[in-house]
């Protein structure tokens, strides 16, 4: 599979024939009918690309692709049949990454599709911008186009090793770090927390430690791990 799209449109046989082109290219296709609970199956199914139409049942497509925003980079792409919309759109005042008007051709939003999907990979693959994303509103680490939550003590372990790149912490420091209210842990708290940490990263950085051990000292972030 080249990846997961969700497809938000309330033209249910629209929907139908659009998920036909993608599939045929090689992606799974999620479908959505109306706005209502877009934002929420996004964070929980995290897809690789979402079609969103701008008028929908319920909440519209301007709210959604704001609303995804605080908490995500997935690639969006605009569909809109309102003419006078592709302006805001195109100024990226949203963050969409794309626009398509109606009608349109499904081989042109499978194209459109590919296209957005190739320039992000190049993206990360190319390393512009910082490897993870952290976002402490939401205690969010976000890599890609895929993020995910973390505890407050993984979100701020996280965060203490990422603003010194390649320095090492020891135990203790990370302790003062994390608990300022001096509440007495152990090590081992450190490193289990480190442990969970790791995991949830390799969902994210698939063959990549970026939170490095170094025996006898303590532990050091490397985005080239």
């Amino acid at each position: 599979m080249n990846g997961t799209i969700l497809v938000v449109e309330d033209e249910e046989k629209l929907a139908r024939l659009l998920t036909s082109y993608l599939k045929q290219s090689g992606y799974a296709v999620q479908c959505l009918y109306e706005g209502d609970g877009v934002s929420a199956w996004i964070r929980q199914h995290q897809p690789d690309l979402v079609l969103l139409d701008l008028m929908l049942p319920g909440t519209d497509g301007l709210d959604i692709c704001r609303d995804v925003r605080t908490f995500s980079t997935v690639p969006i792409i605009m569909v809109t049949a309102r003419v006078e919309e592709i302006d805001r759109l195109l100024g990226l005042e949203l963050g969409a990454d794309d626009y398509i008007c109606k009608p349109y051709s499904p081989r042109e939003v499978v194209a459109r599709v590919r296209a957005v999907l190739r320039r992000v990979n190049q993206s990360v693959l190319s390393g512009d911008g910082p490897l993870l994303e952290l976002h402490e509103e939401q205690l969010r680490v976000v890599a890609g186009n895929k993020s995910l939550e973390l505890t407050a003590v993984e979100f701020h372990l996280l965060q203490t090793l990422i603003q010194s790149v390649g320095r090492i912490y020891s135990r203790d420091q990370l302790m003062d770090r994390i608990y300022v209210d001096r509440r007495i842990v152990s090590e081992r708290t450190i490193d289990s927390h480190i442990k969970k940490l790791r995991r949830k990263l390799a969902a994210l950085l698939p063959g990549q430690e970026v939170i490095q051990s170094v025996y006898g000292v303590g532990y050091k972030y490397d985005p080239n791990g």
